[in-house]
């Protein structure tokens, strides 16, 4: 390891702010090893070192018509396709009802961009939800929000307040994919912007939504793009303080339509280990168990992250490679080395920025 590598390793240990620069420095010269150990010491720092998180939610993909046509999505149906289908309220609430059988303490609601869905039909859903369960429930990629509140003529602030107010309490930073122009112009063109996607976000933080963020990566991205990435996530946080958790995904192998590399290990742990180094501001960092798989992710819990991201009792969009029980999650994190502990999605004791 060079001077200048262990140089900044050390003062990233020790506290101090990376810059972009010295970032791209870091996945560019550094070797993954000495990235995890770094990451590893500020992930001790934060949460307890014999400790690691898990939740459990019900994913209800509640549409899988779509209009924005992702080149990397096999999930979605077009409109004049007549394969697509929408969940009745009924439907959903079975769904639900299964989950909390099987340990489900959340729901996580999303779907497709589907042009026929009025706003009545997910604020009917959230409060049944609530009326029904009393369930928290995390809801819709900042590109349902921005194309919802368009369809419907509002505000963002004005659909927020609606959603809000039939039940919604938190709102993932899905959809994010990399936040860089010419990375998005090229995997999904009709998708919101970095500024919108960024937008989205700040008006549900300030709203008291909070939730995660993500990055999604394995196609054409540089490495200037993944820290570039990085950049507008810790920027943003600085702003709101709305980002509980951020967690890195892979691209996964669901079309023909996209240029996608298979990431090697040891880049996924040395990508994982710059966000807990880079995003100072965010509490926890996840792996995916759905999607790394149960190598891979346990290798990762001793690389920075703090946290197997959650136990998903359905999933329709990605092949799953996960923990199908909260059993099984407890007996993943014991053998990883770590006490399991299931942590809570609630954020509403937090104060917006």
């Amino acid at each position: 390891m060079s001077s200048r590598i262990t140089s900044l390793l050390q003062r990233a240990t020790a506290g101090e702010r990376l810059t972009p620069k010295q970032g791209i420095e870091l996945l560019r010269d550094g070797h993954w090893l000495d990235l995890a150990q770094a990451a590893r010491a500020v992930r001790c720092k934060l949460h307890p070192p014999d400790q690691a998180s898990y939740t459990v939610f019900q994913i209800v993909n509640y549409s899988n018509v779509c209009t924005i046509d992702c080149s990397f999505c096999s999930y979605y149906e077009e409109v004049e396709s007549g394969r697509g289908y929408r969940l009745s309220l009924d439907q959903i609430c079975t769904k639900i009802e299964g989950g909390i059988a099987a340990g489900a303490c959340a729901v996580f609601f999303q779907g497709g961009v589907d042009p026929n869905l009025p706003l009545s039909y997910y604020e009917a859903v959230l409060r049944e939800i609530k009326r029904r369960f009393g369930l928290y429930v995390r809801g819709f990629s900042p590109v349902e929000l921005w194309h919802l509140a368009a369809r419907e003529s509002l505000s963002l602030e004005q659909l927020i307040a609606r959603l809000q107010a039939a039940g919604l309490d938190s709102v993932p930073g899905a959809g994010a994919e990399i936040l860089q122009e010419r990375v998005r112009e090229i995997l999904a063109p009709k998708k919101t912007t970095v500024e919108q996607w960024v937008e989205v976000m700040r008006v549900c933080h300030r709203a008291g939504l909070y939730g995660s963020a993500n990055i999604v990566f394995g196609s054409v991205e540089t490495l200037e793009e993944i820290v570039g990435h990085l950049e507008v996530v810790r920027a943003l946080q600085d702003q709101t303080g709305g980002f509980y958790s951020f967690i890195p995904w892979t691209f996964q192998p669901q079309t023909k339509r996209f240029t996608r590399r298979k990431v090697p290990p040891q880049e996924y742990l040395a990508v994982l280990a710059l966000c807990r180094l880079y995003l100072d501001n965010v509490p926890h960092i996840e792996t995916s168990v759905l999607v790394l798989g149960k190598q891979l992710s346990m290798l990762a819990l001793h690389c920075g992250a703090d946290d197997i991201n959650s136990v998903v009792l359905e999933e329709n969009v990605l092949r799953s490679y996960g923990l199908r029980t909260e059993a099984e999650a407890q007996e993943f994190l014991r053998r990883a080395g770590f006490a399991p502990t299931k942590r809570s999605l609630d954020f509403s004791s937090r104060t917006p920025v």
